[in-house]
């Protein structure tokens, strides 16, 4: 990566903000692009502003660089339209720059998306999914991936890389902060009243090294990504209460249940959009609802990363207990968690 010009797109959120300090220490030129010039970034990285809904300054955000990482996404949204304008225009916007600038010869040789195993669909059967499982998604936000997948790669073919990460966790992460929260207070929750949940996770700082392992030179194709092991969301609470230095008592709620509180959230939030729309951009969607149960009512969520391990010489180097003391701390240290 020394000496490599590097765009990242989705560089302000949590993922990102960890893989732009890998990438600095890697030893590549780093530019973030964002919507505006106020995104605090960390020292050595350059930013251009440019907007993924009109395609303004794409083109000259792209032109020059040697590889653009793709993560800017919609996790949580109210409706399946506010997923889809998000990550599948996105897509379509990247498209067209990206083969603007291949016209006049200034395009990036590689683009790497950040998909999710959303796009590729449920397993609870070990190993899990698959790089060559044909996509089944159950949600909106696995739809919306999947169609990115899809349009990015009908425009650049071999130059793009994709990896489907499962539940990615650690310090700076606002999604799953509830679940750290409920851990402090010594209680979680497992979907489904009479069975496991067994699902793949990893921790981010194994995702930046697998997407710097996806910029080189071998990669092609789709990966999945895990940390090793099996775990289920009793396994992966637990561990919170571990790193809490606290016993942690999980319920095994009725799915029913679940489709009660996700419909509650949602409806409040689409609710609240109808009423007052000029606020919508400014009040953040529940992590919580409609799109999430669809996911959380599946059997499971395993893949297997096999395929990364093997062609791009990829260990996971995050334990479960490690990746939480760090999650744990970094809560902490910003005052989120007591």
């Amino acid at each position: 990566m020394k000496g490599k010009r590097v765009l990242v797109t989705g560089g302000t959120g949590f993922v990102g903000r960890h893989l732009l300090r890998a990438l600095l220490a890697a030893g590549a030129s780093v530019t973030c692009l964002t919507r505006t010039t106020t995104a605090a970034l960390p020292d050595g990285v350059a930013l251009v502003q440019a907007d993924l809904a009109t395609e303004d300054g794409l083109d000259q955000a792209i032109a020059g660089q040697d590889i653009l990482i793709h993560m800017a996404a919609l996790l949580f949204g109210a409706t399946w339209q506010d997923y889809l304008r998000a990550n599948a225009n996105a897509a379509h916007a990247l498209a067209n720059a990206v083969n603007r600038c291949a016209t006049k010869g200034e395009s990036a040789t590689s683009v790497v998306l950040v998909s999710s195993l959303s796009a590729t669909g449920p397993s609870a059967m070990s190993p899990g999914v698959t790089d060559t499982t044909t996509p089944a998604p159950v949600s909106a936000y696995g739809w919306s991936k999947l169609l990115a997948e899809r349009i990015l790669g009908q425009a650049l073919g071999q130059r793009l890389v994709t990896l489907r990460p499962p539940v990615i966790y650690g310090s700076g992460d606002h999604g799953l902060l509830p679940v750290f929260r409920a851990a402090a207070h010594g209680f979680g929750i497992s979907p489904g009243a009479f069975r496991d949940f067994p699902l793949s996770v990893v921790h981010v700082r194994d995702v930046c090294r697998a997407l710097l392992r996806c910029c080189g030179a071998g990669a092609h194709g789709v990966y999945h990504i895990n940390d090793g092991t099996e775990h289920t969301m009793t396994d992966f609470v637990q561990a919170i209460g571990t790193a809490l230095g606290r016993t942690v008592r999980v319920a095994r709620l009725p799915l029913p249940v679940l489709a009660v509180t996700a419909g509650i959230t949602t409806g409040f939030a689409c609710t609240l959009n109808h009423a007052l729309p000029g606020t919508a951009k400014y009040i953040r969607p529940p992590s919580w609802n409609v799109d999430k149960y669809r996911e959380a009512r599946q059997a499971g969520w395993l893949c297997d990363a096999t395929r990364l391990q093997k062609e791009l010489d990829f260990t996971p180097s995050v334990s479960l207990a490690q990746g939480m003391d760090e999650a744990v701390n970094g809560y902490k240290r910003a005052g989120l968690l007591q």
